[in-house]
C-alpha cells in the first residue's frame, strides 16, 4: 500500500511540474546571428506570449510539455517549437523568400507587404545603385507607377519636380519627403549611395502624416549597422563625362542670311562668317563622385557613417555652372537597457553651386538659340579695357535688346550659391509592459544659404539690356531652422494565434522659420572690376543699401514663422492574416489659419483580403492574390502666413490739393492684402482599389491600382475687382476657397524575376500609369485662373485653370492653314460683320501668308472670343521599363521611361529681325502653294507672332533610354588575396538617348508650376552621362 502511494505521489508531483515550465531563450537571425529584438513568442492556439526584449531575449512561464511556441517576427518565416523540459532555448528565424514578406516602411511603423492595405510602392538600395543617380529623384523616375520627375533645368544641382498622381491644387504639389524620419524639402543634399530604401505612399493611407502629406509621402530610410558585426567598410568611385543630350536643328549662316534678306526686303546681310553658337556653349564636362561607408556594431549598439564628394562641371559653361557637394552621415542605435533603446542620425551637406542665366529671356541658352551665326565669337574692333577686354563680338545684328554673345554672358557671369545644412534626429523607445512601447523622436533642420553675385561693367553690344557702366555686388544669406517632435504610444498584440492588433496613439508639434539678410550695392572703390575684389566692404559705402529697410522688417517681409499641431490615431487588425483593416483620424491645427478655422479633423480607412489564404482557394498558377482598398480626407495649408487677417503692409498717400511739390504729400501705410478670416483647410479626398497577385512560384508578380482624388476648397488669390482696392500698391486680392480639381487614373505594375540554369538571373520590370485631370469649379470674378507668360512684351497670358478643362491648359488661337493670296482675305472680309452689322474685318493685320485662325464661336471674325484650348503640359499615361540580368560574373541593367500626351509651347524663339530660326522655317510659305503649314518669314510684326496659338504648341511625348549599365565583379579567389569582400567595375550611360518629336532641347523639361508649366523658354537639357566606376568592399 505504502509502495503504491509512494508512486502516485511521484507521478502526480511530475504532473504538476509538467505544467509549470518556465522557458528563456533569445531570437536571432539564422545568417548574421544578429539578436531579432521585438519577435512574437506565443503559445499556439492560447492569449499566451510574449515579445523579445531589445537583446533578442525572452522568458515565457506556466508552459506545459509539449506545448507549442511559434516565434515570428517581420520579413522573417515562422519558427514552430516544442516545450521539451529545456529551460533555455536558441531561435534561429531564416529571412523569408516570399516578396509578400517584404518590409514596408509605412507612417510610424513597418508591416510586411502581405499585411499592407495601402498604395505603397518600395524601391531598393540595389535597384538605386543599377540607376547610378546623380539625385535621389532620378532613382524614382520609371521605378514607381505614378510618379513623374520633370527638371527645371538639367545644371547641376538643380532641383527637380516630383509629382505623384498628378497635380491636385494651384499651389505646392510637393509630396512630404521623410529622411529617416526627418523632413527634408531638398533631396540634393543627400548621397543616393547612402539610401537603403524608399518607400512611396501613394494613397490616403498617407493621412498618418497629416496635411503635410496631402500629394503623397516618400519615407526614406538610409544605411545602418547591424549588433555584432564587425566593421566593414565600401568604397564607390566613379569617374565620367558630360554632354548635351540633344542640339536644335537651327538655321547655318548661309540660310540664315537667306531668311534675313527675305524679311528685310533687300540685302541686309552677306555671308560672312560661320558660328554654331550650339556647340560653341555646349562642351564636354567632367563628373566625379567618392563615397566611403563603414558599418559595424557591438552586443548592443550598431553604427553606419559616411563621407561623399560629388563634383560636376556644366555643360554649359564648365566651371560657371559647376556644382560641388560634400556630404557626412552618421546613424547609432544603442540598447541602454532590455527595455530602452536609443537611436540617432545626423547628416551634414556642403553644398556650392555656380549658376549662369537659364531658363528665359537674356539666358545664355536663350541668346545661343537666337544668336547671329553669320558674325564671330571674337572681334579685335570690339575691344574695351574694362566692358570687353577678352574682345567678344557684339551683338550688334541682332536688333532684340535682351539677346547678347553667350560666350559673353559667361564670361560675365559670376553667381554662387552657398548650402551649409544639418539635419540631426534623435529617439527613444521604451518598453515598461509587455506589448507596449512609448517612442519619443525629435527631428531638427538648420540651414544657411549664401548667395552671392558680382555683375562687372560690361557692354554686350548696342542698347543691350544687360549693358552695365557700374558693377554691382550682391551679399544675401537665409536662414532656416526647423523641428518637429513626435510622441507617440504603441501597443501590438496578438490573440488566440489569429488575432492580430496593433493600436497607434500620438502628438505631434512642426515649427518652421526663415530670416533673410543681406547687402547690395554699386561701384567698387578706385575703378575696380574684379571678381576678386567683389565685396561689400570694397564697395562705395554710400551706395551701399539693405536687402530689407526698417519699414519692411516692420512689416515682416524679412522673416517667416509657421506652426503645425497635431493628434493622431491609428488602428490595425488582421484575423488569421486573412482580412485586413486600418483606421487613421488625425487633427491638425496650423497657425496659417484663423483661431476659428485653425483646426481640421481628417479620417482615413483601408482595408484588405488575402484571398489566397482562404481554405477554398487552390490555385498552382497564383501563389498569392489580395485585394485592397482605401478612402480618406487629407487636409491642405500650404498658403502664406496670416492672409485671414489684414496687415499694414500697403502704400498710402493723402492730399488736401494744396500741395505745391511731391514732397509735400502726406505718405503712409494701408491695408495690404485684402484679410479672409473665412479662409479654411483644402480638402483631399481621395479612394483607391487595388490587386495584387503572384504567379508561377511568385517569379511574376503584379500590382493594379484604380483611384480618385479630389481637392475641393482650393486655395487660390483670384483676380478680384477693382472697386475692392486691390490695385493700390502694396494691395492684393484676398486668399479664398474658390476650386475643385480630380485626378482620376490606373496604375499596373509587373515585375518578373527568374534563375535560369545555375548562372543567369533575370529581372523584368514594367509599370504603367494614366491620368485625366479636371478642374471641376473655379469662383473667380471671370470664372479662370491664368499663369505663365508667351513672347517678349506682348502681355500674353497662355495658361489657364477653368472649369471643365485641366489644370494650366494652354489657351490661344487654333489654325487653319496659311493665307495664300489676298483675293482669299477679302473674302472672308466680305461676309465679317460685328454684333451691330457693321463690316469689319474678319482677321484684323492679316496679310499674304499669315496664319488662319479659326472663328470658333462662328460669329464671322475673329476676336478675343475664339481663343480656346490648345493643349495641356499633363501627360495622359507614363510608363517605365526596366532589364537586368546577372550571367556569372557579369551584370547588366537598364531602364527607359515614356511621357506620352504632354504638349509642350515652343517660347524661346525671339520674333525680332537679326534672330536665327529653327530649321523648319525652310517650308515657310514664300508664294501662294508653297506651304499652307509655316508662315511667311516676319521679323516679328506680323499676326503669326503678336499671338498665341497652336502653331506654337507641340506634341512633347517622349521615350527616354534613362540608363545602361554593365558590370563585372572579380571573383572571391582574386579579392581575398587582397583582403577585400568583393571587386565591382561598372560602365554606366545615363540619359543614352530621347525618342522625341519635339523641336526643343528637353521634352521632360517643366516648370513645375500648376499653371504655366510646359512653356519652353530654352529650358537647360539633362545631360547624357559616360560614367566608370569601382566600388571596393572590405
Amino acid at each position: 500500500m505504502r509502495k503504491t502511494l509512494i508512486i502516485l505521489s511521484t507521478f502526480l508531483c511530475a504532473i504538476v511540474a509538467a505544467q509549470d515550465i518556465t522557458v528563456s531563450g533569445t531570437v536571432f537571425d539564422a545568417d548574421s546571428n544578429e539578436n531579432l529584438p521585438g519577435a512574437s513568442v506565443v503559445v499556439s492556439g492560447s492569449n499566451v506570449g510574449t515579445t523579445t526584449d531589445f537583446e533578442g531575449m525572452f522568458t515565457i512561464e506556466n508552459l506545459s510539455l509539449n506545448d507549442e511556441l511559434v516565434i515570428s517576427y517581420l520579413g522573417y518565416d515562422d519558427f514552430t517549437i516544442s516545450v521539451d523540459g529545456s529551460s533555455s532555448i536558441s531561435i534561429p528565424l531564416k529571412l523569408s523568400a516570399s516578396e509578400l514578406d517584404e518590409i514596408v516602411v509605412i507612417g510610424y511603423g513597418t508591416q510586411t507587404k502581405k499585411e499592407v492595405t495601402g498604395a505603397v510602392t518600395v524601391v531598393g538600395s540595389e535597384s538605386i545603385k543599377k540607376l547610378n543617380p546623380t539625385r535621389v529623384e532620378q532613382a524614382l523616375q520609371g521605378q514607381v507607377s505614378g510618379v513623374n520627375i520633370t527638371s527645371g533645368s538639367g545644371s547641376p544641382g538643380s532641383g527637380l519636380n516630383i509629382r505623384i498622381r498628378g497635380i491636385s491644387t494651384n499651389g505646392n504639389n510637393n509630396p512630404l519627403i521623410l529622411v529617416d524620419g526627418n523632413v527634408i524639402e531638398d533631396l540634393s543634399v543627400l548621397n543616393p549611395n547612402d539610401i537603403e530604401s524608399v518607400n512611396v505612399i501613394k494613397d490616403a493611407t498617407a493621412g498618418i502624416y497629416g496635411v503635410r502629406a496631402a500629394n503623397g509621402v516618400i519615407l526614406i530610410a538610409t544605411t545602418k549597422g547591424s549588433q555584432n558585426k564587425d566593421l566593414k567598410l565600401e568604397i564607390d568611385s566613379s569617374f565620367g563625362i558630360q554632354t548635351t543630350s540633344r542640339f536644335m536643328d537651327l538655321m547655318p549662316s548661309d540660310q540664315y542670311v537667306l531668311y534675313t534678306n527675305e524679311v528685310a526686303g533687300y540685302t541686309a546681310a552677306t555671308y560672312s562668317y560661320i558660328t554654331d553658337w550650339q556647340k560653341k556653349v555646349f562642351e564636354f564636362a567632367p563628373i566625379a563622385n567618392v563615397n566611403i561607408s563603414a558599418t559595424g556594431g557591438t552586443k548592443n549598439s550598431s553604427y553606419a557613417s559616411s563621407v561623399s564628394y560629388l563634383y560636376q562641371d556644366g555643360i554649359v559653361g564648365l566651371s560657371k555652372s559647376n556644382y560641388s557637394r560634400l556630404t557626412a552621415r552618421a546613424n547609432y542605435q544603442l540598447d541602454v537597457t532590455d527595455n530602452l533603446s536609443f537611436n540617432s542620425s545626423l547628416l551634414y551637406t556642403n553644398s556650392l553651386k555656380n549658376n549662369l542665366p537659364e531658363g528665359g529671356i537674356g539666358s545664355v541658352l536663350y541668346s545661343a538659340i537666337n544668336m547671329d551665326p553669320n558674325m564671330p565669337t571674337k572681334k579685335a574692333s570690339d575691344f574695351d579695357q574694362v566692358a570687353n577686354p577678352m574682345s567678344f563680338a557684339y551683338a550688334n545684328s541682332v536688333a532684340a535688346f535682351e539677346i547678347f554673345n553667350p560666350l559673353a554672358q559667361i564670361e560675365s557671369t559670376h553667381n554662387t550659391t552657398l548650402v551649409n545644412k544639418l539635419s540631426f534626429n534623435v529617439g527613444l523607445d521604451y518598453s515598461p509592459l509587455d506589448n507596449f512601447t512609448i517612442s519619443s523622436k525629435l527631428q531638427l533642420n538648420t540651414a544657411t544659404v549664401e548667395y552671392d553675385i558680382f555683375q562687372p561693367i560690361v557692354n554686350y553690344g548696342r542698347n543691350k539690356s544687360a549693358n552695365r557702366t557700374k558693377n554691382r555686388v550682391t551679399d544675401h544669406g537665409d536662414d532656416y531652422d526647423d523641428y518637429t517632435w513626435d510622441n507617440y504610444l504603441t501597443y501590438e498584440n496578438i490573440f488566440s494565434d489569429k488575432h492580430n492588433l496593433k493600436v497607434l496613439l500620438g502628438t505631434s508639434i512642426f515649427k518652421t522659420e526663415g530670416y533673410f539678410y543681406g547687402y547690395q550695392g554699386d561701384e567698387l572703390v578706385n575703378g575696380l572690376n574684379d571678381v576678386g575684389s567683389a565685396s561689400i566692404a570694397n564697395l562705395i559705402q554710400e551706395n551701399v543699401l539693405p536687402r530689407f529697410n526698417e519699414d519692411d522688417i516692420s512689416k515682416g517681409y524679412n522673416m517667416f514663422d509657421t506652426r503645425l499641431a497635431s493628434a493622431f490615431a491609428r488602428l490595425q487588425y488582421n484575423y488569421d492574416n486573412k482580412y485586413l483593416i486600418s483606421g487613421v483620424v488625425r487633427r491638425d491645427g496650423s497657425s496659417n489659419f484663423s483661431p476659428d478655422n485653425k483646426y481640421g479633423v481628417f479620417p482615413s480607412g483601408s482595408i484588405g483580403w488575402n484571398i489566397s489564404e482562404e481554405d477554398f482557394f487552390n490555385s498552382n498558377l497564383i501563389n498569392s492574390l489580395k485585394f485592397r482598398a482605401s478612402y480618406g480626407v487629407i487636409g491642405n495649408d500650404r498658403i502664406p502666413g496670416f492672409v485671414y487677417v489684414s496687415v499694414l503692409d500697403g502704400e498710402a498717400v493723402y492730399s488736401d490739393n494744396d500741395e505745391v511739390t511731391e514732397e509735400d504729400l502726406l505718405r503712409g501705410v494701408s491695408e495690404g492684402q485684402l484679410s479672409n478670416p473665412s479662409v479654411v483647410w483644402e480638402k483631399q479626398k481621395t479612394s483607391n482599389i487595388g490587386l495584387d497577385f503572384s504567379l508561377l512560384d511568385s517569379k511574376i508578380s503584379v500590382s493594379l491600382d484604380a483611384y480618385e482624388r479630389e481637392t475641393e476648397d482650393l486655395l487660390v488669390t483670384p483676380q478680384a475687382s477693382g472697386v475692392l482696392g486691390v490695385a493700390a500698391p502694396g494691395s492684393a486680392p484676398p486668399t479664398v476657397n474658390a476650386g475643385t480639381v480630380s485626378n482620376k487614373g490606373i496604375e499596373f505594375s509587373l515585375a518578373y524575376s527568374d534563375t535560369i540554369g545555375d548562372e543567369l538571373d533575370l529581372n523584368l520590370g514594367f509599370n504603367v500609369s494614366t491620368i485625366e485631370n479636371e478642374v471641376l469649379f473655379v469662383a473667380s470674378e471671370n470664372g479662370f485662373e491664368q499663369g505663365g507668360g508667351w513672347g517678349v512684351g506682348l502681355g500674353i497670358i497662355p495658361s489657364r485653370m477653368e472649369a471643365g478643362y485641366p489644370i494650366g491648359y494652354f489657351y490661344g488661337y487654333k489654325t487653319n492653314g496659311i493665307y495664300q493670296n489676298q483675293s482669299e482675305i477679302d473674302a472672308l472680309n466680305v461676309n465679317a460683320f460685328n454684333a451691330d452689322g457693321e463690316s469689319i474685318d474678319f482677321h484684323s493685320g492679316a496679310k499674304v501668308g499669315d496664319l488662319k485662325f479659326v472663328d470658333v464661336n462662328g460669329d464671322g471674325f475673329i476676336s478675343d472670343d475664339d481663343k480656346t484650348y490648345i493643349g495641356d503640359p499633363i501627360p495622359d499615361f507614363t510608363m517605365g521599363f526596366n532589364l537586368g540580368f546577372n550571367y556569372k560574373n557579369f551584370d547588366f541593367n537598364t531602364s527607359a521611361y515614356a511621357s506620352i500626351g504632354n504638349d509642350m509651347v515652343r517660347d524661346y524663339e525671339r520674333q525680332a529681325a537679326g534672330v536665327n530660326r529653327g530649321t523648319y522655317m525652310y517650308d515657310r510659305w514664300r508664294g501662294e502653294g508653297t506651304s499652307n503649314t509655316v508662315p511667311r518669314a516676319s521679323d516679328g510684326s506680323s499676326i503669326n507672332n503678336m499671338n498665341f496659338s497652336d502653331f506654337y504648341v507641340e506634341d512633347a511625348s517622349y521615350l527616354r533610354i534613362q540608363n545602361v549599365q554593365l558590370g563585372y565583379t572579380a571573383n572571391e579567389s582574386l579579392t581575398s588575396r587582397f583582403g577585400m569582400d568583393s571587386l565591382r567595375m561598372y560602365l554606366s550611360v545615363n540619359n543614352l538617348f530621347t525618342f522625341t518629336n519635339y523641336y526643343g532641347f528637353d521634352p521632360s523639361a517643366s516648370s513645375g508650376s500648376p499653371i504655366g508649366a510646359g512653356i519652353d523658354k530654352g529650358f537647360y537639357p539633362v545631360s547624357r552621362s559616360f560614367i566608370l566606376g569601382l566600388n571596393i568592399k572590405i
